[in-house]
């Protein structure tokens, strides 16, 4: 759910998400809607957003897993690792992720992070500003 201060303008309804623009600013919210994305979707997904990164000059994405039950791997190693380097060069440099309450979940997210820094220590990711916020007002304001 959007904080009710700020208005949203949907820009596209996906089968697993909808994306929707903050205020007329560079933000874009990637809201799931579904407990699952596979990998060949979560692509297609993240795709279509760096179309709106670099149509609409987006500086900051927010993430909003909360509706999401499982948590896989490949696919955030893809939108770390592969992703996110296109997006920085684009000037994509802020993230916010908002994470479900399961705390096998969020376990789950920190172990893949972990793993994905071991394996790719030297990826553009790391100079990011990603931070994991617990509402979508906060997402917005910091």
């Amino acid at each position: 759910m959007i904080a009710s201060n700020y208005k949203t303008s949907l820009l596209a309804s996906l089968e697993h998400a909808d994306m929707l623009q903050v205020n007329d600013e560079p933000i874009l919210i990637v809201q799931a809607k579904t407990r699952f994305i596979p990998l060949a979707d979560f692509k297609n997904l993240f795709e279509e957003a760096g179309q709106w990164v670099a149509k609409l000059n987006i500086k900051k994405l927010i993430f909003d897993k909360r509706s999401l039950k499982v948590f896989h791997q490949p696919s955030m190693q893809w939108y770390c690792t592969e992703w996110k380097e296109k997006m920085a060069d684009q000037g994509l440099l802020v993230y916010r992720k908002l994470l479900p309450e399961d705390e096998l979940f969020r376990h789950s997210v920190q172990v893949g992070r972990d793993a994905i820094l071991r394996k790719f220590s030297h990826g553009k990711y790391k100079k990011l500003d990603i931070q994991y916020v617990e509402d979508m007002a906060a997402a917005i304001r910091n």
